[in-house]
């Protein structure tokens, strides 16, 4: 990278730095007019200079250049106008200067604020290419938080920065000079007085503020590393927790924040004292000029006119002046700041551009076998894993590499997919060093699995597919404005260096993974998740989610034909009080209370969960149904029984899944609630204490929690509020409630709510089970089990895919892979978070889809379980970083090796 800000931003803007500066010089004219114009307006209709005879008239706009060699020239005589008339016209010009001049500081703050922004965009997305090109071993020593805050936070003044690098101390210079020039030329001895002034703040501020800039650098680092300490705990969470260390992370945190506090109170303090002085020397100026000045106007050795505009002026001198000294603080600031940006993402072995190079057109297959050849791999820290090791593998070779517990497999499965760059030797396909080829080919005809899984934030589908997005294939079509703001998006991403691949387009490699096109995806994406024994799980997923309307639109019209197939199966198997429907006029006992009172689903946050009982309408219906104060005391009750049952258990007791009505965390919450309510009448308590008690009767289920607090005559008045409840229901509460309706879809409830439209009885204690294998049956009787698969690929995984279980996305990796058809598939121990048993079957079913459709890959798989390799075709042995034993399982046993120690 440029090690110098000046000429990194003068290489990429130096035609808009020209252009800008020719318009901040055009407007110094306007400006020096500026400060003329008020001795005119004084001296002249004001003072009557000009028009000391009654009648007297002076010309205005009147053209009369003296040129050179020729003399007086009149191209103008100008208008004949009277004291006031001369008034009027002479600040009506003042005016039109002062106009004038705010269009100049328009058009250039405008200017260079697009010009700023455009070149953040510039460094933000080269920062970015640059980490996509880093080599994998760098991100071991980096915390991701902190590139990110690099990227995000520390980069952001350079953006403001770089519209002013060159025109700010052009025009603060400019206008300065001007003032200055101005005020020498009203009277040469105030202008000396000004000019020393200005010379000790040009001089002792800027030497005053270099430990600021020490400050803000100690500042900037700690924070940054407050940034990555911050992340590191969210993504240690779990540890902190198990190891009970949440006070020491607090303690660190604290001293950490200590030491900010430090470096920030020192900065504030050294600032204001910058500021103090800064400010004092720039109002001596004006004490000056009104005390010597203001003499010589007496002595009559300076008109009024000229002092006032002398005033003027320097009134218009000390705000250039210290913007100008701020800008040359803030240049020195963001220097610092760009060296150790271009410090922090500067590194050995960077991916050559090329490397990474888009490419439209198909890639050819890998036809070469794979080889290492005297292969050494060494971890981060210099330490060897592999030492020397050579060996081949052709296609359609099914490999099983296992290792002892240091064996070095693992390390050579990383250099094979290119994490991890061999300290000598190299790794071939065919003739050619993989780490020469482009990315376009190893990317698409080489797959890699682990188990350490990352799923990027989005849905299931989205991470299946990661792996066939490699180009732009098919563009978007765009009409009317849309076309329109493409085409400035393209614009402005060229100007900004970034590319204009556009991101609505097609970008999956349909015949990579067997499709015809978006049709025939599905298919190859239930193959793949068959294999890794997944379609139940997304399956589950799908039915624990709402239907898409704009999506599933086929689905949502047979959800009554599922609900009717539903009951029929369990009134012939004869469970039909396996399921409790919902029914208008009848009170479902196995469903919530709030569920009884509301008898639909809130769409909304209006009447979502506890806003529910904080809604005024609401509220005045239960009072009405006389539920208010019963409710309330139901709240109480349970309040106290949750709080007697679970304050005492330690954070994470797996007791706390059957605790309905409240968090783990909002129990001391509610323990004080009720120190505070104890012995209050109802009518005293507020409204906000009243909703929070009275909430928590809203999750309560008999047949489920057994408190004995809900009797026949109150459940008949929750239905009574029930139907009070909807004959008044206000217009802007129409939108906020699905009801249940036995003859329609509730778009926002599950699937399994629609299909159930009921709660299941908690008497029959393997009823959730029983209903979800019926489901099933149902759903592959009915043709619709793909339809509720497809729902389920659109759930959202989370952050780094942390909504899954750790199999989960394990499976969702190698079905990742799968799904690419390479010529050379790689697994590293991918399934170490599922047991032995699902273990085999998976790795049966991948060997088996892998060979689908006449495919002939590769397999390389790094064995967790030696016992597995009795499936593959060849095994490769390693012992502390070194090939001890290759060949196929029935040779290998027959020796007494490592191999045999290792499955004994």
């Amino acid at each position: 990278m440029e090690q110098s800000l000046a000429r990194y931003i003068w290489s990429h803007t130096r035609r808009q730095q020209l252009w800008i500066l020719v318009i901040v010089a055009f407007s110094m004219i306007p400006y020096f007019m500026s400060f003329d114009l008020p001795k005119l307006i004084v001296n002249g209709p004001i003072q009557g200079e000009g028009f000391e005879t009654p009648g007297a008239t002076q010309s205005f706009m009147a053209l009369s250049p003296d040129l050179p060699f020729i003399g007086k020239v009149s191209l103008f005589s100008g208008f004949q106008l009277d004291r006031e008339g001369m008034l009027i016209a002479l600040s009506m010009v003042f005016l039109l200067l002062v106009i004038i001049n705010g269009l100049f500081k328009f058009y250039i703050n405008t200017y260079k604020g697009r010009l700023g922004e455009r070149m953040l965009r510039r460094i933000r997305f080269e920062l970015v290419d640059r980490v996509l090109r880093f080599p994998p071993q760098y991100f071991k020593r980096v915390k991701s938080a902190e590139v990110a805050s690099l990227v995000k936070d520390e980069v952001e003044p350079l953006g403001g920065f770089i519209g002013d690098a060159f025109v700010q101390p052009a025009l603060l210079g400019g206008q300065a000079l001007t003032a200055m020039l101005f005020i020498v030329m009203q009277n040469f001895w105030l202008g000396m007085m000004a000019a020393i002034i200005v010379g000790i703040q040009i001089v002792l501020i800027p030497q005053m503020r270099k430990r600021l800039l020490r400050l803000g650098r100690e500042r900037q680092i700690t924070a940054r590393a407050l940034s990555g300490r911050v992340g590191e705990i969210v993504d240690g969470i779990g540890a902190v927790h198990v190891h009970d260390t949440s006070n020491y992370e607090r303690a660190d945190i604290a001293a950490r924040l200590g030491r900010i506090f430090k470096i920030r109170y020192d900065l504030y303090q050294w600032k204001f004292l910058v500021k103090f002085l800064n400010n004092l020397l720039a109002q001596i100026t004006p004490f000056l000029f009104y005390l010597i000045g203001g003499y010589l106007a007496l002595q009559g050795r300076l008109d009024v006119g000229q002092l006032v505009a002398v005033i003027t002026a320097y009134k218009d001198l000390p705000g250039p002046l210290k913007e100008l000294i701020d800008w040359d603080q803030t240049r020195q600031d963001v220097q610092v700041k760009y060296a150790q940006v271009v410090e922090q993402f500067s590194t050995e072995n960077l991916v050559a551009p090329e490397i990474q190079a888009i490419r439209l057109e198909p890639v050819g297959a890998l036809t070469g076998p794979l080889a290492a050849v005297n292969l050494s791999v060494a971890d981060d820290g210099g330490a060897t894993l592999v030492e020397r090791v050579s060996f081949q593998i052709n296609l359609g070779e099914i490999v099983a590499i296992v290792s002892t517990t240091a064996g070095g497999a693992e390390a050579v499965a990383e250099a094979i997919a290119r994490l991890n760059r061999p300290k000598s030797g190299k790794v071939t396909a065919g003739e050619t060093d993989l780490l020469e080829l482009p990315e376009a080919v190893t990317g698409r005809r080489m797959a890699y699995a682990s188990s350490d899984v990352f799923l990027f934030q989005g849905s299931l589908r989205d991470n299946l597919l990661y792996g066939l997005k490699h180009a732009p294939l098919r563009p978007a079509t765009y009409e009317g404005p849309e076309a329109d703001h493409r085409r400035w998006s393209i614009d402005e991403a060229r100007k900004a260096g970034n590319p204009d691949f556009d991101l609505d387009s097609d970008w999956i490699d349909y015949d990579a993974a067997g499709a015809a096109g978006p049709q025939d995806l599905f298919a190859a994406i239930r193959n793949v998740l068959d294999a890794v024994l997944l379609s139940q799980d997304i399956l589950d997923l799908g039915l624990r989610s709402p239907v898409n309307p704009m999506r599933h639109e086929a689905l949502i019209g047979r959800i009554v034909e599922l609900r009717s197939a539903l009951r029929t199966r369990l009134e012939a198997e004869g469970l039909s009080a396996l399921v409790v429907p919902f029914e208008p006029d009848v009170y479902n006992r196995e469903a919530t209370v709030g569920e009884n009172l509301l008898f639909g689903v809130a769409v909304g946050p209006a009447l979502a969960h506890r806003a529910l009982a904080a809604d005024p309408y609401f509220s005045s219906v239960l009072s009405q149904a006389g539920l208010d104060r019963a409710l309330y005391e139901m709240g109480l009750e349970i309040a106290e029984q949750a709080i007697e049952l679970f304050a005492d258990l330690p954070p994470g007791h797996p007791f706390f899944q059957q605790l309905a009505f409240m968090t783990p965390e909002e129990i001391p919450a509610y323990e004080t609630l009720l120190q505070k309510l104890k012995n209050r009448s109802y009518e005293t308590v507020s409204a906000a204490d009243r909703a929070m008690i009275v909430a928590l009767s809203f999750a309560y289920i008999e047949p489920r929690h057994r408190f004995g607090l809900l009797s026949d005559d109150l459940m008949k008045r929750v239905i009574g509020a029930r139907n009070r409840f909807y004959q008044g229901l206000p217009p802007e509460l129409n939108d906020q409630i699905e009801r249940y309706n036995p003859m329609a879809c509730i778009t926002a409830a599950s699937i399994m709510d629609n299909v159930l439209f009921g709660r299941i009885s908690h008497s029959h204690p393997e009823g959730p089970e029983r209903i979800r294998s019926i489901v099933n049956e149902i759903l592959e009787e009915l043709g619709l089990y793909a339809d509720v698969l497809d729902v389920g690929l659109d759930f959202n995984v989370g952050a780094g895919g942390r909504r899954l279980t750790g199999g989960q996305r394990q499976k969702v990796d190698i079905a990742r892979a799968l799904l690419k058809r390479a010529d050379f598939i790689v697994l590293n121990r991918p399934l170490a978070a599922l047991d032995q048993r699902a273990q085999g079957r998976i790795l049966h079913n991948v060997l088996e889809a892998a060979k689908r459709d006449g495919c002939s890959p590769a397999i390389i798989w790094v064995l967790a379980n030696p016992a597995m390799a009795a499936m593959f075709d060849r095994v490769i042995v390693f012992k502390d970083g070194q090939l001890v034993e290759d060949g196929t399982h029935e040779t290998l046993l027959a020796r007494n090796g490592i191999f045999k120690e290792l499955l004994s």
